[in-house]
């Protein structure tokens, strides 16, 4: 474990996407392994307006392994984060920098400690998957770091164990995360089903109805449904199986009226198990409702899917739209029904793509309140505004998978190893 001193730090940054399941993971048949009792099918969002940046860092000068989550100290303890070390330093291979004088053994691996700094730039804990791509971008640097050869499938086991969903945020595009049937949980792996350019046309808005913490965290939402729920083992058993290959299909096909008839009514059914479950959770909210009828409204007048809807364990909504004129209308509806309070600015309450306001033809907050009301509402119902119901929208479109960044671009400093 040579040097010129004792002083270097070894750093890697890497990015890591988010991902939104259109056929969803819900119930376990191992805690300790996360083995799903269910394939699921997801779409990894663009990490330009959603991702994690992390940076891991490896010293000799290092007394403990540590932890920093978006500035602030987080305890790396947990069950989690030590599954996924463990299996990490199992695997770590001979590392050297010549130019630096650095050489680390395999063995060496297990006597470093770390330093690992995190910065999700969206709601932590919301619904919006910020755990499957933070444990997703840990495992993906810590990998680099550790110089390991495994590829992205078989990190994703590791990062799997980390938390269900981050395996799937491994692969940019259209990822499935294959249930598996060894009890070690080896076969159960996400692989890429297309990348993000196979379907470029769809466009993706996300209203963030709420960026507090979930009063039921996934974990015990899920052992929950699992003990309780008659509905989840059917799904898992009659429901899913049949439907994750209409959505392969339908992903192939590039078919998004059947993408979207398959994505909506999964979303629902995932949410009737967990009001199937006891006691029932409730994750979404009456604004999630609202925005379910305005789609489903605009839907049926058209006859054939405009926009899938799909919500994660928290109220928040993701729409995918068939293609960008599609997006526009959707925004149009969506700021009409749920317009910022007067004094918002326009520019924080629509954020990621904003150029999709401009097909819009909306400038500022005068441009919203004089939208006309869709064609779809019948002109002898009032149409409800929901003004403040919605905090912010988020456009986006189907995006790439993990990538190293510069030194740069490091969450940590070069010298000290803490963060910057």
């Amino acid at each position: 474990m040579g040097g010129q001193s004792d002083k270097w730090v070894l750093m890697v940054t890497a990015q890591t996407p988010t991902n939104i399941a259109v056929i969803k993971y819900w119930g376990k048949r191992d805690e300790t392994l996360i083995l799903p009792i269910n394939d699921s099918i997801s779409v990894t969002l663009d990490p330009d307006h959603l991702c994690t940046t992390t940076t891991v860092a490896v010293s000799p000068g290092f007394d403990q392994d540590r932890m920093w989550l978006n500035g602030k100290e987080i305890s790396l303890l947990g069950g989690r984060f030590q599954s996924c070390l463990r299996e990490l330093r199992s695997r770590a291979c001979d590392f050297e920098d010549e130019k630096r004088g650095i050489k680390i053994k395999k063995a060496d691996w297990g006597k470093l400690n770390l330093h690992i700094a995190s910065y999700n730039n969206f709601p932590t804990a919301a619904g919006l998957a910020s755990s499957a791509a933070g444990l997703a971008c840990f495992v993906f640097a810590l990998a680099k770091l550790m110089n390991l050869k495994e590829d992205h499938s078989q990190l994703s086991a590791i990062a799997r164990q980390g938390s269900g969903s981050a395996c799937r945020s491994l692969y940019g595009g259209f990822v499935k995360w294959i249930m598996g049937k060894e009890e070690n949980g080896s076969d159960s792996i996400a692989v890429q089903l297309a990348d993000e350019k196979h379907w470029d046309d769809l466009v993706i808005v996300i209203a963030v109805v709420s960026a507090r913490q979930k009063e039921t965290s996934s974990t015990s939402g899920m052992q929950d449904s699992c003990k309780t729920s008659m509905l989840i083992q059917h799904r898992a058993k009659e429901v899913v199986p049949k439907r994750v290959i209409q959505m392969e299909e339908a992903i192939e096909k590039r078919d998004f009226s059947s993408f979207a008839r398959l994505a909506c009514a999964d979303s629902n059914q995932f949410h009737a198990v967990c009001l199937d479950t006891s006691p029932p959770i409730f994750y979404m909210n009456d604004t999630s409702h609202k925005i379910i009828s305005c789609v489903e409204k605009w839907n049926r007048s058209e006859e054939t899917p405009q926009v899938a809807y799909t919500f994660d364990a928290g109220p928040n909504a993701v729409m995918i739209a068939r293609n960008r004129k599609t997006a526009a209308l959707l925004l149009q509806r969506l700021l009409f029904h749920f317009p910022p309070h007067s004094d918002t600015d326009l520019n924080s309450y629509v954020i990621g793509d904003k150029s999709i306001l401009q097909d819009v033809g909306v400038q500022d907050m005068k441009d919203v309140e004089n939208l006309p009301a869709p064609p779809e509402i019948k002109d002898n119902i009032p149409a409800q505004k929901s003004k403040g119901d919605v905090s912010y929208f988020i456009c986006t479109r189907p995006g790439r998978g993990p990538t190293v960044l510069s030194d740069s671009q490091a969450l940590l400093n070069p010298e000290t190893g803490l963060p910057k």
